[in-house]
């Protein structure tokens, strides 16, 4: 039976999905003010606070986690609907308008890795206390292996970290599709088609603004 040492070394760190949320919030700062739900500061204070609320009562970090990223989210939506406005209709510097879809697509990104990172198998909490990564939404290649080949990889009690899932986010962005992890739950296929969508809107619209310009 493991002592309470090794279970502590084996616990999920949460301060990757912290930090990813707060990088997220920041590139409001760098957003046109056209494209800014508010103040760029305002956004990055407000997952800055909920984050130092998260440490301070444990208990509560999963409804103040699900908090911060629906924060960002809401973020990243709302500035995803200007620039498609200001894009449609032709208004804007066109300078801007592209360095405004480059930080959507960088934060649509961070913010669907967070969401997958929380959902999944129950989120970090319950992925740490399992000890393997067990009943979750994506079929990762560790999984697929056999015993054996887990034993002699060191994978045996593999379970995914946030990188993972920042990964499986950047393909679903760059490809429209997940590459080399299946999806199984049909809440992960949703939020992989909005994050599709999302990045697809944002470079055919950024494209055809740049023909426009030609």
């Amino acid at each position: 039976m493991r002592d309470e040492s090794t279970q502590a070394q084996e616990r999920e760190p949460h301060w990757p999905g912290m930090v990813a949320l707060f990088a997220a919030a920041s590139l409001n700062i760098f957003l046109p003010p056209a494209l800014a739900a508010g103040p760029g500061w305002l956004g990055a204070l407000l997952v800055a606070i909920l984050a130092s609320l998260t440490l301070m009562l444990p208990d509560w970090h999963r409804p103040l986690g699900h908090a911060t990223t629906a924060l960002v989210t809401l973020e990243l939506a709302f500035a995803l609907v200007r620039l498609i406005a200001d894009l449609a209709g032709h208004r804007g510097v066109p300078l801007e308008l592209l360095q405004g879809a480059l930080i959507l697509w960088s934060m649509n990104v961070v913010v669907f890795a967070s969401w997958y990172w929380r959902l999944d198998a129950g989120g970090p909490h319950h992925r740490s206390r399992r000890g393997v990564y067990i009943g979750g939404s994506f079929l990762f290649p560790q999984v697929t292996l056999s015993a054996d080949a887990r034993a002699a990889t060191g994978t045996d009690r593999w379970r995914p970290a946030f990188v993972d899932y920042l990964f499986l986010a950047f393909n679903t962005s760059t490809a429209f599709s997940p590459t080399d992890v299946p999806v199984l739950s049909a809440w992960a296929k949703v939020l992989m088609m909005i994050q599709a969508s999302i990045s697809l809107a944002t470079v055919v619209m950024v494209a055809a603004r740049a023909v426009n310009i030609l």
